[in-house]
C-alpha cells in the first residue's frame, strides 16, 4: 500500500502536523520501530502477530480443508465473534468474485440476535454446508452458543455435523476436546496472537482456502509489506499511516473514518474499526473509529466531516485499478456528459472530489492505496494496517494488545447467566448491572 499524508500537513489542515513535527516525531518513530523489532523477534505476545506472514503454513489450512463435505460445501458458516470473524469476512469479502473465488457462500455468525441467527439458518442448505468454529479458549460465551444451536439445526436436518466442521482453536479448551472427541479438521489459533490481529492466520484464513482464494499470495503481500518496516515515517508507508494518526489525536482529531471506495471493502472498515477502537482506546486515549463506504456515505456523513466539529480524521482507501462497465449513452441533455465516462471513472472522480472538498475546508484527510483490490495487496493492507496500529500503540504509550474493558463486560455476562469463577463464587462485575441508575419516560 502507499500512503499520502499531505493532506494531514498543517498548511492544508486544521487539526494538522507541520512538517517541522514530522520531523521530530520520526525520532519517535525510530525508537518504537526499535522496540516493534525487539518484540517481533522474541515473539513477544501481540509483536508475534507481525511475523505471520512467515510462520503461517497455508498448507496445513489446505489439508484442513480437503474433505469434500468442506471443499465441495455450497456454504460455509464462520461461528466466532470479534477478531474471530472479522478477518475472515473482510477476506471473503474483498475477494468475493474475483477469477479464484468458486462461488462459495460464506456466512459469519458473530452476534447472538435470535431471530438474525434463525433466519441465516434457515437460508442454509444444511445437506450441503461446511462450519468452522473459532476460538481460542474454546468458551467464548457468544460463539460457544452459536456453536450449540448450529449442531442442532444440523442434527434436526438428519446432517452429520461431525462431517461438516472445523475447528479453529487453541492447544486446549472444550472445542479442542471436542475435536479430537469427534475426530475434527483442528487448526491452531496462534500463540501470542490477539484475536484482532490473527486475520492472516488460521483464523482468518479458512474461509479463504474454502473459497478457493490464493493463501499464497494473500500471505506474499502481508511480507511484502514487512519488508517495508523502517524506523523512519518517510520510508514507511504503515508508520507513515500510525503516526499521522497519533499525531493528528494528539491535536484533537479524536475521530478516524475509514472510508474506503470500493464496495468490496466494506467489511475491511468494520475490521479496522475492532482493530483500532479495541488496540488504542486505553488510559482515556485512542480514535473513535468510523465505518464509511464511498461513494455511498457521500450522501450521509460527508456533511459531517466537512462542516461539522474539527475533531475527526478522514481516511480514505482506493485502488488505482478495478475492473469497470460503460456508462451507456443518453439523450437526456443533462445527463449526455455520463455517456462519455464509465462507472470507474465516476467512482474515481467521486473520491478526488470528496478528498479536494476535505482539503479546500481544511480537514485532514489521509489517502492510502491500492494497485487493486486482490489476494496480494489485501494481505499487503492488512499487515499494514496493524503494524501502523501497533506503532501508534507504541507512540501513545498504551499497550496496543489487551483489552481489559472486554474482559469485565465478559465476567458481567458470564454472571448474569449464572456463572461463576474459578473458584465457584459469583462474579462482582454482575452486580453492577443491578446498580443500573433509571430514570424512565414511558408511553
Amino acid at each position: 500500500m502507499d500512503v499520502d499524508i499531505g493532506n494531514a500537513l498543517a498548511t492544508v489542515a486544521s487539526p494538522g502536523i507541520s512538517r517541522e513535527a514530522l520531523e521530530r516525531l520520526d525520532e519517535d518513530v525510530a525508537r518504537a520501530h526499535e522496540r516493534i523489532e525487539a518484540g517481533r523477534d522474541d515473539a513477544e505476545h501481540g509483536y508475534a502477530a507481525l511475523n505471520l506472514p512467515n510462520r503461517t503454513d497455508p498448507d496445513e489450512i489446505y489439508r484442513a480443508v480437503d474433505r469434500p463435505e468442506i471443499a465441495d460445501a455450497d456454504a460455509l458458516v464462520t461461528v466466532g465473534i470479534g477478531g474471530s470473524a472479522l478477518g475472515a469476512a473482510t477476506i471473503a469479502d474483498a475477494l468475493s468474485g474475483t477469477e479464484a473465488d468458486d462461488d462459495t457462500r460464506t456466512v459469519f455468525l458473530d452476534n447472538v440476535d435470535p431471530e438474525w441467527i434463525t433466519s441465516r439458518l434457515e437460508s442454509l442448505p444444511l445437506e450441503n454446508t461446511a462450519v468452522n468454529v473459532v476460538s481460542r479458549s474454546g468458551t467464548t460465551a457468544e460463539t460457544l452458543a452459536n456453536f450449540l444451536v448450529v449442531r442442532e439445526a444440523f442434527e434436526d436436518a438428519g446432517v452429520d455435523w461431525t462431517e461438516r466442521t472445523i475447528a479453529t482453536t487453541g492447544e486446549a479448551g472444550p472445542l479442542r476436546e471436542l475435536s479430537d472427541r469427534h475426530g475434527l479438521p483442528a487448526l491452531q489459533v496462534p500463540d501470542g496472537v490477539p484475536g484482532r490481529f490473527s486475520a492472516l492466520s488460521p483464523v482468518g484464513l479458512v474461509a479463504a482456502a474454502v473459497c478457493g482464494h490464493d493463501l499464497e499470495a494473500l500471505l506474499a503481500g502481508a511480507s511484502a509489506e514487512a519488508e517495508t518496516l523502517a524506523g523512519s515515517l518517510f520510508e514507511c508507508p504503515a508508520y507513515a499511516y500510525g503516526a499521522t494518526t497519533d499525531a493528528l489525536a494528539a491535536r484533537g482529531a479524536s475521530v478516524n473514518a475509514m472510508m474506503p471506495y470500493a464496495e468490496s471493502l466494506e467489511t475491511y472498515a468494520e475490521w479496522f474499526a475492532q482493530l483500532w477502537a479495541e488496540s488504542l482506546g486505553k488510559d482515556e486515549l485512542g480514535q473513535t473509529p468510523v465505518r464509511a463506504l464511498g461513494a455511498t456515505d457521500q450522501h450521509s456523513q460527508l456533511q459531517l466531516y466537512r462542516a461539522g466539529p474539527r475533531n475527526t480524521l478522514v481516511s480514505f482507501v482506493t485502488p488505482r485499478d478495478r475492473d469497470d462497465r460503460a456508462i451507456p449513452t443518453t439523450d437526456v441533455d443533462d445527463l449526455a456528459y455520463l455517456g462519455d465516462a464509465s462507472l470507474g471513472e465516476l467512482l474515481r472522480a467521486e473520491f478526488e472530489a470528496t478528498e479536494a472538498s476535505l482539503a479546500a475546508a481544511g480537514r485532514p484527510n489521509v489517502r492510502i492505496e491500492l494497485e487493486r483490490v486482490d489476494a496480494f495487496e489485501l494481505g499487503g493492507l492488512l499487515y499494514g494496517m496493524e503494524a501502523a496500529c501497533v506503532l501508534a500503540g507504541e507512540l501513545a504509550g498504551v499497550n496496543a494488545f489487551d483489552q481489559p474493558a472486554v474482559e469485565w463486560a465478559k465476567k458481567a455476562t458470564r454472571g448474569l447467566l449464572g456463572g461463576t469463577d474459578a473458584a465457584g463464587n459469583r462474579l462482582e462485575e454482575a452486580d453492577a448491572v443491578a446498580e443500573k441508575t433509571t430514570l424512565r419516560v414511558d408511553r
